[in-house]
């Protein structure tokens, strides 16, 4: 008899062998009956939240944190409106880029198929649960949720919902299934699940990512780790670089997408600096310089070599004033994660070089780094943000989890 994740495992594989089998029309129907499930049972996912929230203030979370567990009715609302937008997707599965026709009369396509099992690892964040669910469901996928215990009695909550409007549906339920286990030991199962978990996605901070890369023996994709970079270039719009790096480092600072470091131009930041700061200390944000950022604001804290390379997810921004676009370039080649980076400038030639250089997933210009999303990249949600470079990078919507199938006619060729 096999362990009970192994065995959860083994019912997603099968559920997965269905959903293959199924029309885009059965799944986009199913998720349209989680989407009004979700809102039906909005009371009771929101009283399985309120029990995670108060026991997690208990423990001493930190603020920013407390805002990626909580759950209220209007973001209740905006889970069920992102399943909605997923089921309106154009359908990942079938798709083919034309067949080609080989000098031996083999015709040749490529077809877009479902991976098969997905696990996903993830803290504290309950709306992950249900985005990741429709979005596996979306692409023919069966998916394997492993939550964080700070959030299980949502996520559990919201997985009963989930599989309850699957069965009603006429779709296998364990298409959706959560691990109850919340220990470290079940991370290790899923990591071990080798023919059955075709692809492990862990979401979280950098200590749970490198343990996961390290040692999982399925095949990983690489989330997450979000040291993104603001560079505030010599040419810019001060008020409009001013709210950028406040919308980029306060909007939700607990979340991958968000600015941890502040580069900003010599020429401009005896100018630049105090108005930043004057936004910031609106959310009661944390500064640490680098000495030449301290001659301009001598009451902030001193940086410390740990800090250009630390993901706060917090209101704690670090700050180094450079020579120009080429050191700040060489910064974030050394500290960033190759999650987002941003320049704020006027010059097309320092905009174009910037873009041309960093190496990150996402490169913007003029732009919050806030903007890598898969809702606001147009893919209706995000499993997760690829830093890697293989299969998949930057926001992972339905098409990153597909996979081909090449499909060959002949007429009795042999080699």
């Amino acid at each position: 008899m096999g362990s009970a994740i192994a065995l959860q495992g083994e019912r997603a594989k099968k559920a997965a062998r269905e959903l293959a089998k199924l029309g885009a029309a059965a799944r986009d129907g199913a998720l349209s009956a989680i989407a009004e499930a979700l809102l039906a049972d909005t009371a009771a996912i929101l009283e399985a939240n309120a029990r995670d929230f108060a026991l997690a203030r208990e423990n001493g979370m930190r603020a920013a944190l407390l805002d990626r567990l909580l759950l209220t009715e209007d973001r209740v609302k905006g889970v069920a409106r992102g399943i909605l937008d997923i089921a309106a997707l154009p359908d990942p599965l079938g798709r083919s880029d034309g067949e080609s026709s080989r000098p031996n009369g083999l015709r040749i396509s490529a077809r877009r198929v479902p991976l098969g099992v997905v696990a996903i690892i993830y803290e504290a964040r309950p709306n992950v649960t249900a985005d990741a669910a429709a979005l596996c469901l979306k692409s023919g996928n069966a998916v394997i949720l492993r939550g964080g215990k700070e959030a299980h009695n949502s996520n559990s909550a919201l997985v009963e919902t989930m599989r309850r409007a699957l069965r009603e549906s006429g779709l296998p339920e364990d298409a959706i299934s959560l691990v109850a286990d919340t220990s470290r030991e079940s991370v290790g199962e899923l990591m071990e699940l080798t023919g059955t978990v075709d692809l492990l996605i862990p979401r979280g901070g950098a200590g749970l990512i490198k343990y996961v890369c390290e040692n999982a023996k399925v095949p990983v994709v690489q989330t997450g780790v979000g040291n993104c970079h603001v560079y505030v270039e010599k040419t810019a719009d001060l008020d409009k670089a001013a709210g950028i790096i406040f919308n980029a480092k306060c909007s939700r600072p607990s979340v991958c997408n968000a600015a941890e470091t502040l580069l900003v131009d010599a020429e401009i930041a005896a100018e630049f600096l105090p108005k930043a700061k004057k936004l910031l200390d609106t959310k009661n944000t944390e500064l640490r310089g680098c000495p030449e950022t301290r001659k301009i604001l001598p009451e902030i804290s001193a940086a410390s070599e740990t800090d250009w390379g630390t993901e706060f997810l917090d209101y704690i921004l670090a700050v180094k004033v450079v020579s120009g676009v080429g050191e700040a370039i060489e910064h974030i080649a050394k500290y960033g994660s190759g999650h987002s980076e941003a320049i704020i400038t006027d010059s097309y030639a320092a905009a174009s070089r910037f873009t041309d250089e960093i190496d990150a997933a996402a490169v913007y210009v003029n732009a919050s780094t806030r903007f890598t999303d898969g809702g606001e990249f147009g893919l209706g949600a995000e499993i997760g943000i690829s830093t890697q470079k293989t299969h998949a990078r930057g926001p992972m919507g339905v098409e990153q989890l597909t996979s081909l199938k090449y499909v060959v006619h002949g007429s009795g060729q042999i080699r």
